[in-house]
């Protein structure tokens, strides 16, 4: 657990988070990675593949250099107040940016210096907490939630197949879930030497609760389960997700990270 911190700029609020990540059921080696620092505001879930350990070595290796990066560009931003300033706002989506797309080109050009990694990748989705926003930065398929007065809200979008052909229309909610494509990913860091990253601002409210997972914990998911989970709070309730991914099944990684604002 990281040492409670402060909201920069905004004193009656606090974040705290706490991560824990578990091989799961089925898998030999655990290819997820996390990263939460309270006083930096950054929290990341990254979920690797590849095998023979290339997967292990990309989503690590992405999680830090994200972490660097931000470490080193955040005193150049401003603390988000509301109404937040524009070019404040960009200024911050573009240092998550920045930070995933320099994990890209790593994790790209490690592989490329070594074929037994060819092909390696990682999902991460990450949020960033300055002032009275946070910043979210995705790509691939983990998640970040929100709970804010017991209701749910996803706040990223999955870059998947199947995400793709329900968002179009093509398939059904129900074709979705019996799809033999569910994992194919359309985005990746690493994978190539660039990726679209997606952002998103985000108002923070006393009391909101964040959940950044891998597709090993959501996969078993029901949206009913997150806000009563949630509210355990902090290391009960992310032993609780994990007990629960793996009483599911635990076919996958499972990886959990809360973070309470209060």
């Amino acid at each position: 657990m990281c040492e409670f911190g402060s909201v920069p700029g905004e004193p009656s609020l606090r974040r705290i988070g706490i991560g824990l990540s578990d091989v799961g059921r089925k898998r030999k080696s655990n290819e997820d990675a996390y990263f939460l620092d309270d006083r930096l505001g950054l929290y990341v879930v990254g979920d690797g593949m590849g095998g023979h350990a290339a997967g292990e070595v990309a989503s690590q290796e992405a999680v830090e250099a994200v972490y660097g990066m931000v470490k080193r560009g955040i005193s150049n931003l401003r603390n988000l107040s509301d109404p937040p300033v524009e070019e404040d706002v960009r200024a911050a989506s573009r240092l998550m940016e920045s930070a995933i797309q320099a994990a890209t080109y790593m994790v790209f050009s490690m592989a490329q210096m070594d074929r037994g990694k060819t092909g390696m990748g990682t999902t991460l989705s990450a949020l960033l907490v300055l002032g009275e926003f946070a910043i979210t930065a995705q790509v691939g398929d983990s998640r970040i939630y929100r709970v804010r007065n017991g209701k749910v809200e996803q706040l990223t979008e999955d870059h998947t197949l199947i995400a793709w052909q329900l968002k179009q229309g093509l398939i059904t909610p129900q074709e979705a879930r019996k799809s033999p494509h569910r994992n194919v990913i359309t985005r990746a860091v690493g994978n190539r030497d660039y990726v679209q990253v997606d952002t998103r601002l985000v108002k923070l409210v006393r009391g909101d609760r964040f959940l950044l997972c891998s597709d090993g914990l959501h996969g078993y998911l029901r949206e009913s389960d997150i806000s009563p989970i949630v509210a355990f709070g902090g290391e009960s309730a992310v032993k609780k997700f994990i007990a629960l991914a793996n009483e599911r099944g635990g076919k996958d990684n499972i990886t959990a990270v809360i973070v309470e604002i209060d």
